[in-house]
C-alpha cells in the first residue's frame, strides 16, 4: 500500500507519517529530510522554486523505485513529500495504477492559525519532525501554492 500524506505547511505531515508507520510498519519518505540530506548545503542564495522542484523530481524517482521494491515485500510506503498539487498527487496515482498497487490519500486539513504556530515553535524548539526551517515568506507562498483535495480526490 502506498499512502500519500498531503497538507500545507505545519498540518502535521511528518508526526501523521511517524503514527501511521506504528500501524503500518511501513517506510516513511519524507521529502524535507531529502533535501536537507542531499541539497541544501549546495543551494545557493540566488537558488529559487525551480532549484528545488528539480531536485524534488530527481529525488522521487529514487523514491518510486524504492517503492517497487517496497510493495514486491508487501511493505507499506509512507510518502510525505509535500504533494501541494493537484497534478504532483496525480503523478503517483498514476505510478500506482500503472503498477497496480494499492494507494490511500490521508488529507491533513488543519486552520491557517494552528499550522503557522506549529511551524514557528518547530523553528524554535528543532525537535523530532524539525528538518528545514520555514520563515514568515515561505509559509506564506505555501498558502498560495497549495491546493486542496477535491472532493473526487478524497474518495
Amino acid at each position: 500500500m502506498i499512502h500519500l500524506i498531503v497538507g500545507n505547511t505545519g498540518s502535521g505531515k511528518t508526526t501523521y507519517s511517524y503514527e501511521l508507520k506504528k500501524k503500518t510498519d511501513g517506510i516513511i519518505f519524507s521529502i524535507d529530510k531529502w533535501n536537507n540530506t542531499l541539497f541544501l548545503a549546495d543551494k545557493r542564495t540566488t537558488d529559487g522554486l525551480e532549484w528545488f522542484l528539480e531536485r524534488i523530481n530527481r529525488a522521487e524517482k529514487l523514491i518510486m523505485d524504492l517503492v517497487k521494491q517496497l510493495e514486491n515485500a508487501n511493505t507499506d510506503s509512507i510518502l510525505d513529500l509535500g504533494l501541494s498539487k493537484f497534478e504532483h498527487r496525480e503523478k503517483f496515482r498514476a505510478f500506482a495504477k500503472s503498477h497496480n498497487y494499492e494507494i490511500k490519500m490521508h488529507f491533513l486539513d488543519v486552520p491557517k492559525d494552528v499550522r503557522l504556530k506549529r511551524v514557528m515553535n518547530r523553528n524554535t524548539e528543532k525537535g523530532k519532525t524539525f528538518e528545514i526551517e520555514v520563515s514568515q515568506e515561505n509559509f506564506d507562498f505555501m498558502e498560495d501554492w497549495f491546493e486542496k483535495p477535491t472532493e473526487i480526490e478524497l474518495v
